[in-house]
């Protein structure tokens, strides 16, 4: 069914691979779809933009324009169409006019008023929908009152009746008039481009049904499907408005604290970083920082999906959207309310359904062939039986026309945008962003999950378990040189050395001329003479190897902790034993996976052989691959790739981002305080806790669990039809009401996906948010 991803650059997706929308797309309406935010170019709010099915109408029409429908990009949801840079020059007068010859309307874009243009639109299809619904029930009122219960049931039998009174057709006639107003534009517009889509499918039958005298015919196909379009709008709103929810995590003023001791309520917009503000026990933090004074509990399941209360003091991070539990926390501002974590995850999730998951272009590609092939079929009904059978011409006529109707695949192409875009949201509430379509599909058919040990494995929160000084130096002198290497780093296996140097009582002075060796370690001066620390390997380069005693290396390698040399210009001057604890849950989660079915778990490490080996031991990984510099984790993954169909890579986002890019999906941790991580990834779990995998996974087979029956919910309808028409069985009310029926159901079944992440939340790590181990230490070779 659907194809394997092809991984874009992390960059951004330009241009997806072209397919076609729907049923009446035709051969070339090629959908170039991708997050219009970062593609760069002008942007349009387009009223009437609701399904995949106009995207391809624009291409059209627009793309020639142009230079190319690549040029173009399309975000459905938001109804916003974006001209590349790349594009050919055309005003934007020019653009409005031929978005207006296609039955829409277009204006350049304004995010304050997009939404209120979204709801206008709504608000009309309503209008029109709702009148002609009643003038629909009006006519069949007047024939209940005039023909009897009796006349009111025989009016659903065969193909309705061919003759009724002035004013019971005139009801039904505005019936008609309301129900094709808001299509009749874009049927036209097919219609002159010799391109037939759905629009124009469900006119050709009405006005055929006219043509045939059936009024309650002709008036139920075009209030249905005036309320089948109303459906598809709303459903893409309903998605839509849960990702504008997010908006509401954060309060929209912030209490700040002024020189002069003074409060007052100002925008949260207009605070400045720099301003203090107090966040009372129960308000929500309304942006990014620092507490400075007080000390409490935060809850912040609203970004990072943790069901446990996170401590917070002085000197600790807290994020806008999250809720203080308890106490009152001064806090300073570290980011601005445009700049905050929860509106990197509010813009993300907002864009990340233009890239679009294989099997969204998979019915596509279905639809663009389904639909002509229909339109064949509906020509030999009508054509066929009245020459070889010699049947009733009008009777067979009909018949196609019902086909027609039944054709329209609008159940079919809307419900898989909106359970992406479902599943896309419930998997930001619990703290698992997914940047695309394309990745929410991906975890599904994991095989290969690639990871490194520190901080992913193991808790990532070092410390100094031992010192082992050699040659005649001291246990003190050897802490000294080592962190004063280490004074201006923030590397995690820096503030373990620092911590140890400050245990101790050590004055730290920082070393000069320091530099980092990639994946060896540092080298420096000191008190005239060079310093250096770093790995066994870097000792050994240095010709310092056999320095290090062997029964020492063994013993330190083998309960899986961290040797760090320390050395001069002369040789070793002794060894630093860190540890790292391994994550309580990493071997649960480990065999989680193994269960869901991912064949291949290795862990990627610049650490050394014997350390690596005893933690993924102890957790049940299948490989081991240490000793890694970057270049070696590539080569891993290229590897992996060719051998699985599916390869993940799990990472911080910045050392391991060659890895992470190689692979066909990536996972960064701990995404939280770390803008490179949400950046780079294409999946980002907002905590450090590796349990979210898992889940991850399991959230991925439901999406494409309650895909795959939408999709066979609405073929085996259509099918069904097919086969009642071809005998002459179905009606055209009916056909049109199962449509609606199928694209009701459909829909609802997906936005199921919007409270999966409440019924099915991620176990909880229970850490709290910190900076990865990972990041910065290929300067020990980790």
């Amino acid at each position: 069914m659907p194809s394997d991803i092809h991984r874009p650059d992390h960059a951004s997706d330009a241009t997806q691979p072209p397919s076609d929308c729907c049923g009446g797309c035709g051969a070339d309406g090629n959908v170039a779809i991708s997050a219009p935010a970062s593609s760069g170019g002008r942007s349009f709010q387009v009223s009437g933009l609701d399904c995949a099915e106009e995207v391809a109408i624009l291409n059209k029409v627009i793309g020639p324009e142009i230079g190319g429908a690549e040029h173009l990009a399309f975000d459905v949801i938001n109804g916003r169409m974006t001209i590349l840079d790349s594009a050919r020059n055309v005003s934007d007068d020019k653009i409005a006019e031929l978005v207006a010859s296609t039955g829409m309307t277009a204006k350049p874009w304004d995010s304050e008023n997009a939404s209120q243009d979204q709801a206008a639109h709504l608000a009309r299809q309503k209008l029109f929908t709702a009148l002609s619904g009643s003038f629909w029930a009006a006519g069949f009122v007047w024939h209940l009152v005039e023909t009897g219960l009796g006349g009111a049931l025989g009016i659903f039998s065969g193909h309705g009746m061919t003759s009724m009174p002035v004013p019971e057709a005139g009801l039904f006639a505005l019936a008609i008039l309301f129900g094709v107003w808001l299509v009749a534009p874009k049927a036209w517009s097919s219609a002159r481009r010799l391109s037939p889509d759905m629009n124009l499918l469900m006119v050709v039958a009405v006005a055929g049904a006219l043509g045939l005298g059936e009024f309650f015919e002709a008036a139920t196909v075009a209030f249905f499907f005036s309320l089948s379009l109303f459906l598809e709008s709303w459903s893409v709103g309903r998605a839509r408005n849960a990702v504008s929810a997010l908006l509401d995590l954060a309060p929209p003023t912030a209490r700040v604290i002024y020189n002069d001791g003074t409060e007052a309520d100002v925008p949260a917009a207009q605070v400045a970083v720099g301003d203090h503000f107090v966040v009372r026990g129960g308000d929500r933090i309304p942006l990014d920082g620092e507490v400075t004074d007080g000390a409490g509990a935060v809850d912040q399941a609203p970004i990072t999906g943790e069901s446990a209360l996170v401590p917070k003091e002085a000197g600790d991070e807290v994020y806008a959207g999250t809720i203080n539990g308890e106490g009152t926390l001064s806090v300073r501002a570290t980011k601005a309310a445009s700049d905050t974590v929860l509106a990197k995850i509010i813009r993300m999730v907002g864009d990340a359904h233009a890239r679009r998951a294989p099997v969204e272009q998979w019915v596509a590609k279905f639809a663009r062939i389904y639909t002509p092939i229909v339109m064949l079929l509906a020509i030999a009904i009508a054509v066929l039986p009245p020459l070889v059978l010699g049947g009733a011409w009008d009777y067979w006529f009909y018949n196609a026309l019902v086909l027609l109707v039944i054709a329209c695949p609008c159940a079919l192409v809307i419900s898989t945008p909106v359970s992406i875009v479902a599943s896309l949201t419930s998997s930001a509430r619990s703290g698992v962003l997914i940047k695309g379509g394309a990745y929410v599909e991906a975890p599904s058919r994991t095989t290969a999950l690639a990871m490194d040990k520190t901080g992913t494995i193991t808790m990532g929160e070092p410390e100094v378990a031992a010192v082992h000084p050699l040659g005649g130096a001291s246990a003190k002198d050897l802490v000294a040189r080592a962190s004063g290497l280490e004074a201006r780093s923030s590397h995690p296996l820096a503030r373990a050395i620092l911590a140890r140097a400050e245990v101790d009582g050590i004055t730290v002075s920082a070393a000069e001329d320091t530099r980092t060796v990639p994946g060896r370690g540092l080298e420096g001066r000191a008190n005239g003479r060079s310093i250096w620390l770093g790995s066994d390997r870097f000792a050994e380069e240095k010709g310092f190897g056999d320095s290090i005693p062997k029964d020492l290396r063994e013993r330190i390698e083998g309960a899986g902790n961290t040797l760090v040399a320390v050395g001069d210009e002369g040789g070793v001057t002794g060894i630093l034993e860190l540890r790292d604890r391994v994550r309580p849950e990493a071997k649960n989660v480990v065999a989680q996976l193994h269960a869901q079915g991912v064949r291949t778990i290795v862990m990627l490490t610049g650490d050394n052989e014997r350390t690596a080996r005893a933690v993924a031991a102890e957790v049940g990984i299948d490989e081991v691959r240490a000793e890694l510099l970057p270049e070696d984790k590539v080569k891993a993954i290229e590897e992996l790739v060719e051998t699985h169909d599916m390869v993940a890579m799990i990472g911080d986002g910045v050392n391991d981002a060659p890895a992470m890019a190689r692979a066909h999906y990536a996972i960064a941790m701990g995404a939280v305080g770390s803008d490179a991580a949400i950046e780079t990834a294409d999946i980002a779990l907002m905590t450090d806790d590796i349990g979210k995998v898992p889940w991850l996974i399991g959230h991925s087979r439901r999406t494409m669990s309650v895909i795959r029956q939408n999709i066979a919910i609405s073929l085996a309808t259509k099918a069904a039809f097919v086969v009642a028409t071809a005998f002459g069985m179905a009606s055209m009310w009916g056909a049109i009401a199962a449509d609606v029926g199928v694209s009701l159901l459909v829909v609802a079944n997906a936005l199921r996906l919007l409270n999966a992440g409440e019924r099915n939340s991620p176990p909880a790590g229970g850490a709290p948010v910190g900076e990865q181990l990972t990041k910065g230490a290929l300067a020990h070779g980790h």
